[in-house]
């Protein structure tokens, strides 16, 4: 009988010393309505080669083989592959084989005699590894960006520390040139002047960096903010973790910057999910709360269901570098906070030990009648066409909208999937999308797939290095293109043009 699989292509292994029975375990995962490719083997080394040159995607092994134990496979597969999902099929009954199979760290147990199962089993084992590889994917970036703000830090408070240190080379060499006529000592004062100069330019500078290019205010829609979210955890919720998202009525905003606020619900989301290791409900909610100092103001909740907090934690959650994971950085929650604070909110917890955690982000109502709309722009001869470049490198994205609009095209830039899908609509779809093929937290394929099913029927010019592995298709009606890195502007230009041409 067909099984609802929803896990595409695979490439599936087997370890087996009998053909008839690799046969079967074939028939029967082609008989569920599975797409599928298969390899035998039955000895290390072609284990070993098939791992390498055949990339599955799951093992099914045979436990008991004559020449081949399948614990010896499962001990090779976990040493070269750690994450694969590796099967047991066996004609051995009894709950001490299943045990130990799964001790050695199988993904499942599957009795031979009862085939029935093994297609959902398959399944179900691909669908657990994908997820967990997005839920590392998505905490490591946001593990380095937390890392980042701690640099941040460090170098604000050093350029502080050295402005003021620096103060008294900018004071001194004066009063020497008040005091002396001698052309030694003043030829020293003005070394020192220089010197102090340099200095405090360093420090500006540095402080300059750390601050960033100036992020404007917007007027925010929190229900954006909502879909932002749900979209960068699609596939990483573990499937025993409902996502609930509750909003009110009407168009409720804020002041503030986009990322930055999709960013506090995304840390507070993904804590959320580390709380619950044994599932329960995180709920996104929204609701307006009241009048304060003449204005409106509202609250954005993420409220879990896992294992809380107790009062000494509370207190020291926001003082930085305190964290009660092992390999965090206790900055992510302080930078939540400074954000908050910097729209003019507060962040507000209420948790207990067994009792769930919620966090209210208290926020004012955007006063603003709307959002004007963009003035239209004449197209440039022969040009004007529309391309909406998503790279999360801030000086590549600022160089490719610079180097392309000096052609003659119009930009639509964004710094991940997110903000891409937001910025484009059934008036604004672009005409090529230029995407960083190493994206993590919404990949090339997700956002394609997303454009695709929005409208979008244009090209698609796909930045990749040697390091990129992550597989890219394109769906229908958009034609994939390709662009290694570095990248150079005349190569850039001429990719662009003839994207744009093979789709006319």
């Amino acid at each position: 009988m067909p099984v609802k699989t929803e896990v595409g292509d695979l490439r599936i292994l087997l370890v087996e010393d009998v053909p008839d029975d690799a046969e079967r375990v074939v028939a029967q995962i082609l008989a569920a309505g599975m797409r599928a490719s298969f390899q035998r083997v039955d000895e290390e080394a072609q284990l070993l080669d098939a791992l390498q040159a055949f990339q599955p995607h799951v093992v099914l092994a045979e436990l008991n083989m004559a020449a081949f134990s399948g614990f010896q496979a499962l001990d090779i597969v976990r040493l070269a592959q750690p994450d694969l999902p590796f099967l047991f099929l066996s004609s051995t009954t009894g709950e001490d084989a299943a045990v130990a199979a799964l001790q050695r760290g199988a993904s499942d147990y599957i009795l031979k005699h009862q085939p029935a199962r093994l297609p959902s089993a398959v399944a179900r084992a691909v669908r657990d590894a994908r997820a967990n590889g997005d839920r590392q994917r998505v905490e490591g970036e946001l593990m380095r960006a937390q890392r980042l703000e701690s640099l941040s830090l460090l170098a604000a408070g050093l350029s502080h520390d050295l402005r003021n240190i620096l103060q008294p080379l900018l004071i001194v060499p004066e009063l020497l040139k008040a005091r002396t006529q001698d052309p030694q000592l003043l030829h020293m004062a003005q070394v020192i002047a220089e010197c102090g100069r340099r200095g405090h330019e360093m420090a500006e500078s540095m402080l300059s960096f750390v601050r960033g290019s100036p992020r404007p205010s917007e007027r925010v829609q929190v229900h954006h903010l909502f879909e932002a979210v749900q979209l960068l955890l699609r596939g990483t919720l573990p499937s025993d973790v409902e996502l609930q998202v509750e909003t009110a009525g009407g168009a409720l905003a804020v002041d503030g910057n986009y990322t930055e606020l999709q960013q506090v619900l995304l840390n507070l989301a993904l804590n959320a999910l580390q709380a619950m290791p044994d599932g329960g409900r995180l709920t996104l909610r929204v609701d307006l709360d009241g009048l304060l100092e003449g204005r409106r103001w509202l609250v954005i909740s993420v409220i879990d269901e896992g294992t809380g907090m107790d009062a000494p934690t509370l207190e020291r959650l926001f003082s930085p570098f305190f964290t009660t994971k092992p390999d965090g950085t206790g900055l992510g929650l302080m930078s939540c906070k400074r954000i908050v604070e910097s729209c003019g909110g507060r962040i507000v917890v209420t948790s207990a030990p067994g009792c769930g955690t919620r966090f209210d982000l208290h926020l004012p109502v955007s006063e603003q009648a709307g959002i004007p709309a963009s003035p239209s722009q004449p197209l440039a001869a022969g040009k004007g066409q529309s391309i909406l470049v998503v790279d999360a490198e801030a000086t590549r994205l600022s160089l490719l909208g610079n180097a392309l609009s000096s052609q003659g095209y119009l930009l639509q830039l964004a710094s991940d999937g997110a903000a891409a899908l937001r910025a484009v609509g059934p008036d604004t779809m672009p005409a090529l999308v230029i995407l960083d093929g190493g994206a993590q937290l919404l990949t090339a394929s997700a956002l394609l797939s997303e454009l695709s099913q929005r409208g979008f029927r244009g090209a698609a010019l796909l930045l990749r290095d040697d390091t990129c592995e992550l597989p890219v298709e394109a769906p229908a009606g958009v034609s994939l293109h390709l662009l290694r890195k570095p990248l150079e502007m005349q190569q850039v230009f001429r990719s662009v043009a003839k994207a744009l041409r093979s789709h006319r």
